[in-house]
């Protein structure tokens, strides 16, 4: 019958059958532009939720967040035109679905054309229009993206089923058979400090010895242990290379670095016979019913978001993005933890003391206070991500600002990045002090087996500046060398052994010296063994695919040369004429020293008319502190950057900031700055 209610309800079902495909058309291109990519990119990165220390639960309100929060944002924008009438409802999700189209238009375009920045955008936006029209003009496209619908809850299942890091979200077991003891020998405490990102020619001198006038903590660490010199790590990622490390096994599988894909490692060796203080930084391999977890804070669901948030930035802008996503992995520090622990304070007049323990990080702070003798014996191991990027410390603890996205690599920059790698390797050098202070102190030092290595290296070989395989084959000296101390209990006096060390061999050798007998198979050779007659080294840029290249102590590039002016008194000399524009000019004005915190780092831009390789000498309070060149632009637009490492140029309060453009001649002409 006409008047049936059935039939009188007609036009509200088809209302609500609209808005229901809107809404799934919604779903998918959110879907294709946001919750693809992320869970992609995320579930390849279980290392970036061990750092955050993020738990199931945040990890799982992640992925709702991700999936569900810019779909209902944009269906409660898409609702709210209702109340404008059906052809403004209709007009804005047509927008809508053009903008979804174009942002999807953007992150296809840059992996299959070579179009990036105005160019890309340009094109995506005319991607996003035609497909708007002919959304709006045929049914086809509309019932297609419905049926996409289904994609984010395929993108869900994947990221926590058959992603590396659902073995985070939803572990599967804490595996590792227990070490038994060998022989009727004693089992010494374990001393286990693993640094990050330091290649051993950093380290060296033109000696090929430790550079002690640099580095007097590693120099006074490898008079007194046994220094293996031809060591090297087993890959540039921490997430193969740490495992191998403790697991004494070559990376076979692209697996998360966790203790349920890496059942059988160090911690679950000792964990029978030895109490385990384990401080991690981007793995979790030490499984919670054999570690003493460490008492440091969650960084929490906000942390997550907002590092979502820039990762989203970088995957779907129209340029390449230049920024590490590793450089998000920085230490806290003691301060920013609001841990009261400290180490005591050194003797050394250089600086502010008080305030730069502030700026100890804060796994370091925590590793040291439990360096103590204890009734059972106990391995105390500690991954410290330095001198790891992000480059933020002078030699002296201070920290600096810089721009997240300055460049690594070109003409001025690479020399720039070494240059920050360095000062930073310095201020490790005051924790390994720090660190050999407290074992002395509490008598563990001479009693204990002490090892001290880093997982891989970095190159900062122009045009090869990194840790791929592009650096590998232009550097290897630089990526896969890595720093090797192993000081044995109540070892007399230091050594050199050349021996062809790979970093599977540090577990076996280890055990070794702990009198523990592994109950699996390892790859590994234990120091104990015969050295290996072949010289060849392993390195994985990929688990089970193993590139060769032969072996022998590399040679150290030549340090940098500070140029003449550098510590020099100048007087305000004439001006150049010209001007440099300096970022964050204020910092000078109002600076305090006892923050821990300098603007050490000096960034702008100089007029086109100043050539590229012009010499730039940036003064602070009259003294010299830096000569750099001039530089093509940056994307930034940046054209130069100094690094001041010494502390003393600056003063309390208000500091005098000069830039003068060094002439052929050495004549000094100082720049307006703005």
């Amino acid at each position: 019958m006409a008047g049936s209610p059935g039939r009188a309800s007609q036009p509200g079902e088809r209302g609500w059958r609209g808005e229901r495909g809107r809404l799934l058309e919604i779903v998918a291109l959110v879907g294709l532009v946001i919750t693809q990519p992320l869970l992609d990119v995320l579930g390849r990165s279980p290392d970036f939720f061990l750092f955050h220390r993020a738990d199931r639960g945040q990890i799982l309100l992640l992925v709702a967040v991700v999936t569900l929060v810019p779909t209902l944002a944009l269906a409660l924008l898409g609702a709210l035109t209702r109340l404008a009438g059906r052809t403004a409802r209709a007009l804005t999700h047509t927008a809508l679905v053009g903008l979804l189209l174009a942002a999807l238009a953007v992150q296809v375009g840059r992996h299959v054309t070579p179009l990036r920045g105005v160019p890309l955008v340009v094109v995506a936006l005319l991607a996003g229009a035609a497909g708007a029209v002919a959304h709006r003009r045929w049914r086809a496209p509309g019932r297609v993206l419905r049926l996409a619908a289904a994609g984010p809850v395929a993108f869900v299942a994947l990221f926590l089923l058959a992603s590396p890091t659902s073995a985070v979200v939803l572990p599967r077991g804490e595996g590792g058979a227990a070490g038994t003891a060998q022989g009727a020998g004693v089992h010494p405490p374990v001393v286990m400090l693993i640094l990050d990102e330091l290649p051993l020619v950093s380290l060296l001198g033109a000696d090929g010895r430790i550079d002690a006038t640099r580095y007097p903590s590693f120099a006074e660490l490898a008079g007194a242990s046994t220094w293996y010199r031809n060591a090297t790590g087993v890959s540039g990622w921490t997430p193969n290379a740490l495992p191998a490390m403790l697991t004494g096994r070559y990376p076979a599988r692209s697996v998360a670095p966790h203790y349920s894909q890496y059942p059988d490692n160090i911690f679950t060796a000792f964990g029978g016979l030895y109490d385990i203080r384990a401080e991690e930084s981007i793995t979790r391999l030490c499984p919670p019913s054999r570690c003493e977890q460490p008492a440091t804070p969650e960084q929490g669901l906000g942390v997550l978001v907002r590092q979502t948030g820039r990762l989203l930035g970088h995957l779907a802008g129209p340029t390449e993005s230049a920024v590490d996503p590793e450089d998000s992995y920085r230490e806290q520090t003691r301060a920013e933890a609001g841990l009261d622990a400290a180490e005591p304070v050194p003797a050394d007049p250089k600086f502010r003391w008080d305030s730069l323990d502030d700026n100890q990080p804060a796994r370091f702070t925590s590793f040291v206070a439990g360096l103590k003798p204890t009734a059972r014996p106990t391995l105390h191991f500690l991954h410290l991500l330095m001198p790891h990027s992000p480059w933020a410390y002078l030699p002296s603890g201070a920290r600096y600002d810089a721009p997240e996205d300055l460049p690594n690599d070109g003409a001025g920059w690479v020399d720039l990045a070494r240059q920050r790698h360095l000062a930073q390797l310095g201020y490790t050098d005051r924790l390994i002090g720090a660190t050999l202070r407290a074992l002395r102190a509490s008598g563990l030092y001479d009693q204990a087996l002490v090892v001290v290595t880093a997982d891989h290296g970095v190159s900062f070989r122009p045009g090869a500046q990194g840790r791929g395989m592009d650096a590998v084959r232009a550097a290897a000296g630089e990526v896969a060398w890595v720093p090797m101390f192993v000081k044995e209990p109540r070892q007399p006096s230091g050594r050199v052994d050349d021996r062809n060390w790979e970093h599977v061999d540090l577990l076996p050798t280890i055990a070794d010296e702990a009198n523990i007998r592994l109950p699996w198979r390892v790859d590994g050779r234990s120091a104990r063994q015969a050295p290996r007659a072949d010289g060849t080294k392993h390195f994985y840029d990929r688990p089970g695919e193993p590139v060769t290249f032969p072996g022998g102590v590399p040679t150290a590039p030549p340090p940098p040369t500070p140029h003449p002016l550098v510590g020099t008194e100048v007087r305000a000399g004439p001006t150049a004429g010209s001007s440099a524009r300096v970022a964050d000019l204020a910092a000078f004005t109002a600076t305090d020293p006892d923050t821990g915190t300098l603007p050490a780092l000096v960034w702008g831009d100089v007029p086109d008319r100043v050539p590229d390789g012009t010499l730039l000498a940036v003064a602070v309070n009259g003294r010299i502190g830096a000569v750099v060149p001039v530089v093509p632009p940056d994307p930034g637009g940046r054209r130069f950057a100094a690094l001041l490492t010494d502390d003393s140029l600056f003063r309390a309060g208000t500091n005098r900031l000069d830039l003068y453009q060094v002439a052929t001649d050495g004549t000094l002409r100082r720049l307006t700055l703005s």
